[in-house]
């Protein structure tokens, strides 16, 4: 290739460099040395390219070369505008896309509900300095709560080393980092702290600074039911133990409180209880304890009964069910297509029409059901003003296993097709005497052993059981889909690294492109 155009080639570059020094000034790098250098390449470049086409000068006003420079120069003067004019609009319009696995900056149903449902200006206060690791994901968190309630939800940094009396009045540790939520002011003042900086929690303590009243939910012992936080024996798994601490952590979190109630000598169900949650009793109920139930639900209280596998209810509380519609059935469900891994452990994605199910429905959630039980829906014998409907059901492809074995298989007599594996029934109780609630609301689950710490990080789990909560206490905010345990597979980047990024990705990688293409363009025109 002869010298004069490679100048020619050169001289393009060095107009290119010249050009955008401008943009990598005020919109890509903002560094003078970066732009400095652009500038003195690029002078040095254009003069390559007239030290190789001296000859060249002469002739430009009679030969079309004059119009093959002016042309090269607007071209790309106009592609250099049009990297700015692209650039800027996608500046102002901002729109982001979450392409994280699991949505790690994407907030969750229930934050944009909780957010949406505030009553009030909430203001977040971060006591954490600048220089802390976690200051800029927190600030990055707050920032997506503020967009989604620009009125409602403001936030903060303050240094606690530099705002002692802030530190006093929250009662903040010396080197803590702690968040601390406030509504209200004087009086009326209210505010919650929370140490754990994730969504999840900050959702859950946003819940608990609005709620209304104290929702406690009681917890019936004495029929061998799973502990709250106390290690208790698998049946069947030699060395093992569970408890329902996270569970009980999670209610804690939203809001609930939990007591244990015992119901021996028929003990009735205290006024200020609004839940009663049987998870997985082992032995029968006696007919008093039975009798004290039916009167709470007759006077429109709330219960959860999730079914054991290695328990039955008794013949006194499996009429209360028949009575709201469910009949726990003998064995245990299997499926020989939805299952992880065992026929025994049921993954169900297959949803009723009920509340409950809608959110995990649109998520297309799995519920895991490990030992569940099957569950008839009754048409009669019900009490007056019952209604039932199925919330979750198996795949086709279950059944009813009576026998069970390592082997498992459908055979005569057992029940086989779509099984009802969670159902809720409610009556109309606003004409009861010595009334709770205008309607009792009763859900079954067939399975107790989804509940357990094993089982409580399933997404679809704890969603169904929390959603359980929240329709029978009438809480329709808490009939949604919680932040996911996230793992956040993210690269950490400093101010420097990001700059450097957007360096390379708006300025070298377009430039390097442009110069490239002009390079190929005068190639070929100087042929």
């Amino acid at each position: 290739m002869k010298a004069a155009n490679i100048g020619k080639i050169l001289g393009g570059f060095g107009l290119l460099l010249l050009f955008s020094s401008p943009f990598t000034l005020f919109f890509s790098s903002g560094s003078p040395a970066i732009v400095a250098t652009k500038v003195v390449a690029g002078l040095v470049l254009v003069g390559l390219y007239f030290a190789t086409n001296f000859k060249q000068f002469g002739q430009f006003a009679s030969r079309r070369s004059s119009f093959f420079f002016a042309s090269t120069a607007l071209t790309v003067l106009a592609t250099l505008g049009a990297l700015v004019a692209v650039n800027y609009i996608v500046h102002k319009k901002n729109q982001r896309w979450d392409l994280t696995e699991r949505k790690i900056f994407t907030l969750s149903p229930q934050t944009l509900t909780t957010l949406q449902g505030l009553q009030e200006p909430v203001r977040a206060i971060g006591f954490i300095p600048t220089d802390h690791p976690a200051y800029e994901a927190l600030q990055a968190t707050f920032e997506r709560y503020h967009s989604e309630a620009p009125d409602k939800f403001q936030y903060s940094f303050k240094d606690p080393r530099r705002h002692p009396d802030l530190a006093a009045k929250y009662e903040l540790r010396e080197g803590q980092t702690t968040v601390v939520l406030t509504r209200g002011e004087g009086a009326n003042a209210a505010h919650t702290s929370l140490n754990v900086i994730s969504e999840q929690e900050l959702t859950n303590a946003l819940l608990k600074l609005t709620k209304v009243s104290e929702q406690k939910v009681y917890f019936v012992v004495g029929h061998g039911e799973w502990p709250l936080e106390q290690q208790m024996p698998i049946p069947g798994q030699r060395g093992r133990t569970t408890s329902l601490s996270e569970m009980k952590q999670q209610l804690t979190q939203e809001g609930y409180t939990t007591r244990e109630l015992n119901l021996a000598g028929g003990t009735r169900v205290p006024r200020d209880a609004a839940l009663v949650l049987i998870a997985g009793a082992k032995a029968p109920f006696s007919t008093p304890e039975v009798e004290s139930l039916r009167q709470y639900l007759s006077a429109g209280g709330r219960l959860l009964y999730f079914a054991e596998a290695y328990g039955e209810p008794g013949p006194e509380l499996s009429k209360l069910l028949a009575e709201y519609g469910v009949e726990i059935d003998k064995g245990v469900v299997a499926d020989a297509q939805f299952n992880n891994g065992s026929p025994y452990v049921v993954l169900s994605l297959f949803y009723g029409k009920h509340e409950i199910a809608r959110p995990l429905s649109q998520r297309q959630l799995n519920v895991e059901f490990p030992t569940a039980r099957a569950i008839n829906v009754l048409s009669q014998g019900l009490a007056e003003g019952v209604k039932v409907e199925p919330v979750i059901l198996t795949s086709p492809f279950g059944w009813v296993e009576t026998t069970p074995d390592d082997k498992p298989a459908p055979t005569e007599g057992e029940r086989t097709g779509q099984l009802a594996l969670v159902t809720a029934s409610s009556r109309n109780t606003s004409g009861a005497q010595d009334k709770r609630f205008d309607e009792a609301r009763l859900v079954v689950v067939g399975d107790s052993e989804l509940l357990m710490d094993s089982n409580w990080g399933h997404e679809g789990n704890r969603n169904l059981v929390m959603n359980a909560l929240g329709w029978a206490t009438n809480q329709v905010d808490k009939v949604t889909i919680r932040p996911p345990d996230r793992a956040a597979s993210t690269l950490q980047l400093d101010a420097d690294m990001l700059n450097r990024i957007r360096f390379v990705s708006t300025d070298v990688l377009p430039l390097s492109l442009l110069g490239v293409g002009l390079a190929i363009w005068l190639s070929r025109r100087n042929k």
